[in-house]
């Protein structure tokens, strides 16, 4: 019965470490006026690229319907651009503007910044131990071992 106490623990830490980053984030994304959802969209449209309104809506997991009214926002603001498949005129694809990726490079510097200025107010110790027991649960959650 110990193991399970240990894992609600764990379920709460967590859920107050991550609403903790993701209102620290929100404040970053108000700073260059994207809200958290349309900073979603740009994160994965830097990893992937290129993607249709479907695909992003399935990453995110949310409907087309309200994919595609933060793309319209972002559009208008010149974050994104769409673009209709040659093929098939019915699917559009998504992709970052080219004006907004040099706003997006320094939105990144002022993102790692701000981790580093919060990293640097833990001693060593404190980030040995952040490092470790990161690692153990990505492993857990990854379901592998090195």
């Amino acid at each position: 019965m110990e193991n399970s106490n240990d894992s609600v623990k764990v379920a709460k830490l967590f859920q107050e470490v991550m609403h903790l980053f993701k209102q620290n984030m929100s404040k970053m994304f108000e700073g260059i006026g994207m809200t958290a959802p349309q900073s979603m969209v740009i994160g994965i449209l830097s990893k992937e690229k290129t993607l249709k309104i479907t695909e992003l809506s399935s990453k995110l997991c949310l409907s087309n319907s309200t994919v595609s009214g933060i793309i319209d926002r972002l559009e208008k603001q010149g974050m994104v651009e769409r673009k209709r498949s040659e093929q098939d005129k019915r699917v559009v694809y998504v992709s970052i503007s080219s004006d907004f990726m040099e706003r997006h490079k320094n939105f990144h510097k002022r993102l790692e910044e701000s981790i580093e200025n919060t990293m640097n107010k833990g001693t060593p110790e404190e980030l040995d131990k952040i490092f470790e027991g990161l690692d153990a649960l990505r492993k857990l959650l990854g379901g592998y071992e090195e």
